[in-house]
């Protein structure tokens, strides 16, 4: 009995150490401290996730403009579960930019928005041959002046497809970093160039990767699972969420509880560190 009033106190006082760790961040925070505690949550989520990805399917550049441009309004797993169908038939900018639009939108329907999305992945396709002779960009300059490409879209191609660094400010990645008080900003342009300036400019696009996933596995918008999450004592946001650890764990999603990620072909790292492929479409 008393070794189990022990154990029960030293986990009462872990969480409240946390809460009060994360409660006291960022009140009074000199910009030297807010540069050394973001780049200090960056390496623990880098631990956390030493394998994260882009979490969209795809083999070539074009076909990540492409799944792209299709994941607005929807999700990764779903248009992971739809292009293999899109670029069976239309491999090339070629044969998408001459495509029958009707045919694309049958094809795309299961995205959601999918006539708009057709004028898109065909207009863009479009302006790759007409302008780019038939190939992808690898400029930001270029990249969006394509239809339906925007700064967002073009870094996750540039950083992912090209290797070259750029923020992906997505829905999980404006909430988290005004969550952490990274930033006070809401202008998706100024949340870029605010956490821009935080980092060193090589991690840019392991950053995004890094806050996505955190944002889509543990801390999620209406009910975090602050007592199941690794960078809670440096988080300010600390209890918003439920701080119980059990009841935490039941909170998490995607692969660390116990569930597949989004891509149906991930990278070997992902399978290797214990991830499952999700499954394709018709499947579940």
């Amino acid at each position: 009995m008393g070794e189990q009033e022990s154990g029960e106190g030293k986990k009462k006082a872990k969480v409240t150490a946390k809460a009060t760790a994360g409660k006291s961040v960022g009140k009074t925070e000199s910009r030297t401290a807010l540069v050394r505690r973001a780049r200090r949550i960056n390496r623990e989520l880098a631990e956390v996730y030493p394998y994260a990805h882009p979490e969209l399917d795809f083999e070539n550049p074009f076909q990540l403009l492409v799944a792209t441009v299709l994941s607005a309004q929807t999700t990764d797993l779903r248009v992971n579960q739809t292009t293999p169908g899109l670029f069976a038939k239309y491999p090339t900018p070629e044969d998408l930019a001459a495509a029958n639009p009707e045919e694309v939108e049958e094809i795309l329907r299961p995205c959601g928005f999918f006539r708009a999305k057709t004028r898109s992945v065909i207009g863009l396709s479009q302006g790759l041959v007409e302008r780019f002779d038939g190939e992808v960009p690898g400029r930001l300059e270029d990249l969006v002046t394509l239809p339906g490409v925007g700064r967002k879209t073009a870094f996750v191609v540039l950083g992912n497809a090209f290797g070259r660094p750029g923020i992906t400010v997505d829905t999980h990645f404006q909430r988290l970093v005004r969550r952490w008080r990274w930033t006070e900003e809401t202008d998706p342009d100024k949340i870029e160039a605010a956490i821009g300036a935080l980092f060193p400019k090589g991690d840019w696009t392991d950053l995004s990767h890094h806050v996505i996933w955190h944002g889509r596995r543990i801390c999620h918008a209406r009910k975090p699972a602050c007592g199941a999450c690794p960078i809670a004592p440096l988080c300010p946001a600390y209890g918003e969420g439920e701080t119980d650890p059990e009841k935490a764990k039941k909170l998490l999603k995607y692969e660390k509880g116990g569930f597949p990620g989004q891509r149906l072909n991930p990278p070997q790292a992902y399978l290797d560190a214990g991830g499952r492929p999700a499954p394709p479409l018709g499947a579940g």
